[in-house]
């Protein structure tokens, strides 16, 4: 089976050949762009990250075997574009999930845990909606894309130790045990202070 690189390559010279690399890897930039933007405006993005990636396609670096790394930081300047659209994706997929409706069959047990999940995954939802637009970016390649740190840094044009930096400060700010000792811990220091205070 050819590589990706092999595929780029001969399409230089046969540019009907790029179409496995479409066909090879057009669900993966989609399923980014659906989770960035929305199924809608993912269609676009879909085109015009293939479309850039055929113009630009005799820069490729050859020596890259896969071209994910690459086709998802195109797709990433893209969706740059459509922050609005980004932003009202996360309202009505949080709505969406809201107003759900689930079968009754499983008892009350089944229902409760149903209902802990989704309150799990509604505040998550939030923390992520929260996240600066480089902190979520680079936490949906890397965990949802499932790309390592060295090809999240390929495709966003970072170091990894800025890949590394910025998914140490999304485990912070989304796990919800440290949040709420950072909260005990900051009231601990200020009641502590106000009592030195008081002392003095």
């Amino acid at each position: 089976m050819s590589t990706d690189s092999e595929i780029i390559q001969r399409s230089l010279d046969q540019p009907s050949a790029f179409a496995q690399l479409f066909d090879r890897h057009a669900r993966v930039v989609n399923s980014f762009a659906t989770y960035r933007v929305g199924r809608h405006t993912a269609e676009d993005v879909l085109s015009e990250t293939f479309l850039v990636a055929f113009r630009r396609r005799a820069d490729y670096d050859t020596g890259v075997e896969s071209a994910v790394p690459w086709l998802l930081g195109i797709a990433s300047r893209l969706i740059r574009r459509h922050r609005a659209v980004e932003a009202k994706h996360w309202r009505s997929f949080a709505a969406v999930v809201s107003g759900e409706e689930h079968s009754s069959e499983g008892g009350l047990d089944d229902a409760m845990t149903r209902l802990d999940a989704e309150r799990e995954v509604e505040g998550l939802r939030g923390r992520i909606a929260a996240l600066a637009p480089k902190d979520r970016e680079t936490l949906l390649l890397y965990a949802w894309q499932g790309l390592t740190y060295e090809e999240v840094a390929a495709a966003l044009g970072v170091p990894v130790g800025t890949v590394r930096s910025r998914l140490n400060r999304v485990r912070k700010r989304l796990d919800p045990v440290r949040r709420a000792q950072a909260r005990v811990k900051t009231q601990t220091q200020t009641h502590a202070d106000g009592a030195a205070g008081r002392v003095r």
